[in-house]
């Protein structure tokens, strides 16, 4: 995977109200300094949505657990991944847009080229990941 995605990052934070402004500022620092300015907003947003719901997933296991999150580049695009504790898979609301929950994988697949998620193998929960590989059109 190092020949793929040769930058790479790792963050593991507590499933807590304070995970979520971290990770965002985790996000925005790494892809700043990997030299890809035009993209921290978008990857700063999905960090934002993904983390969001891996806390709250994290939460409601029996204890709380950590959130994990990986931040990979090839210099061209960022491919996030979280883990969380929950095995549940994330489930894409169709919302209104008076909604005031349930819209962070929308805006997870809106702002990303692709998402995903699978259970790995050697730990219990899933990890949900997103490609981004453009920014946020200006006005976002």
């Amino acid at each position: 995977m190092a020949d793929e995605w040769p930058l790479q990052s790792f963050l593991e934070l507590g499933a807590l109200p304070g995970a979520v402004p971290s990770a965002r500022l985790h996000t925005r620092q790494v892809v700043f300094e990997w030299g890809l300015a035009a993209l921290e907003r978008s990857a700063e947003l999905v960090v934002s949505e993904l983390v969001t719901n891996a806390v709250i997933a994290s939460q409601s296991a029996d204890r709380t657990l950590s959130v994990r999150l990986w931040l990979l580049s090839d210099k061209a695009q960022v491919l996030i991944l979280v883990h969380d504790a929950s095995a549940q898979p994330p489930v894409l609301l169709q919302v209104d847009s008076q909604a005031e929950r349930g819209r962070g994988l929308l805006l997870v697949d809106r702002f990303s080229e692709q998402w995903g998620w699978y259970s790995p193998s050697e730990t219990d929960g899933k990890v949900v990941w997103a490609l981004v590989s453009s920014p946020l059109p200006n006005g976002q």
